[in-house]
């Protein structure tokens, strides 16, 4: 049954903490892959389920680093994974699966924002190849250990930086229009949203659901490239130890990542999937035309281009149609 794209007036809100999420909560027996899981929040993701019981694979471009941060935590694994590179995702995939282990909760966490580098060497748009077709690919290579856990999740981490607009599927790389960095961010993360609608739909059959967020705006390393013009327009200042301050209306990357583990863990969410979620709820939808830094705009939602969208993707990453089984109505 399709999940309505509405709040379940859960009771928590932008405050809640990843902590007050798995408050009570039991995960021993659960394993989870967190990418990015040793920096910003996705490290707050990993403590959260670690402290709750689960274990947690962190994929991590620099295992060394991700190794040293999160040596204080128990039942943390690191295998080394590069979404902007297609062989690093195969590799981290068949390490994964060489061990047998049924996959409960996939947390699609790792992201760029605003790089130096706007294409990468196939010529796509890097925002859209990190943020989206790498956990695009990962995701196929990891289906048959999400369909063996019976039961999970993958959460796709989105923006509110959707709202920059729809994809334009006809200039996915930019090859025609100008580069434009806020609305290619965006469509990577419109594209993200997308990816949750679909998977879900084709998962569900199988056990497997699938939910997009909105963390809220974080102060974080997503921001070591964009200049201080840039951040001074959203009332931030870097600091020169690169650390930043602001006027306010940021999360602490606690709260930051609540909404991933609430859509990972919360009891409420059994039986449901299929939408975008903010601030430890289901999200409402908005007006294109909304002045509101919240909410779900349309065209992340959208089934249509859901669906086109994860036909160009197979076709683009050259994985086989029906890797994970398309739904005919």
């Amino acid at each position: 049954m399709k999940t309505e794209q509405k709040p379940l007036m859960s009771g928590f809100g932008p405050e809640t903490t990843a902590q007050e999420v798995v408050a009570g909560q039991d995960l021993t027996g659960k394993l989870a892959i967190v990418t990015g899981g040793h920096g910003g929040i996705g490290l707050e993701t990993t403590r959260a389920l670690v402290e709750a019981g689960a274990t947690v694979i962190v994929g991590a471009r620099d295992t060394k680093k991700a190794h040293e941060v999160l040596k204080q935590l128990k039942n943390v694994e690191v295998i080394r994974l590069d979404l902007a590179d297609p062989s690093s995702i195969n590799q981290f995939s068949s390490v994964f699966q060489n061990s047998n282990r049924a996959l409960d909760l996939l947390i699609l966490n790792a992201g760029v924002s605003f790089p130096p580098t706007i294409k990468d060497e196939r010529g796509f748009d890097t925002h859209f190849a990190t943020n989206y077709l790498g956990h695009f690919q990962l995701t196929n290579k990891l289906w048959e250990p999400l369909k063996r856990a019976g039961n999970a999740r993958v959460v796709a981490l989105s923006s509110i930086g959707h709202i920059a607009g729809p994809i334009d599927f006809d200039d996915l790389h930019f090859n025609m229009r100008t580069y434009d960095k806020v609305v290619s961010y965006g469509e990577s993360k419109t594209a993200c949203s997308l990816f949750a609608i679909e998977l879900d739909k084709r998962g569900r059959e199988y056990g497997v659901r699938a939910f997009a967020v909105h963390p809220g705006a974080i102060l974080s390393g997503l921001a070591r490239h964009l200049s201080n013009e840039d951040l001074a327009g959203w009332g931030v200042i870097r600091n020169e130890d690169g650390t930043y301050r602001s006027s306010g209306g940021f999360k602490s990357t606690e709260q930051g990542a609540a909404t991933s583990v609430w859509c990972a863990v919360s009891p409420i969410l059994k039986g449901k999937g299929g939408v975008y979620c903010e601030d430890g709820d289901i999200a409402e939808v908005v007006s294109a035309d909304s002045p509101l830094q919240r909410g779900v705009r349309s065209w992340a939602i959208d089934s249509a281009s859901a669906e086109r969208l994860w036909t160009i993707s197979e076709d683009l990453l050259h994985i086989p149609v029906g890797t994970i089984p398309r739904v005919h109505n």
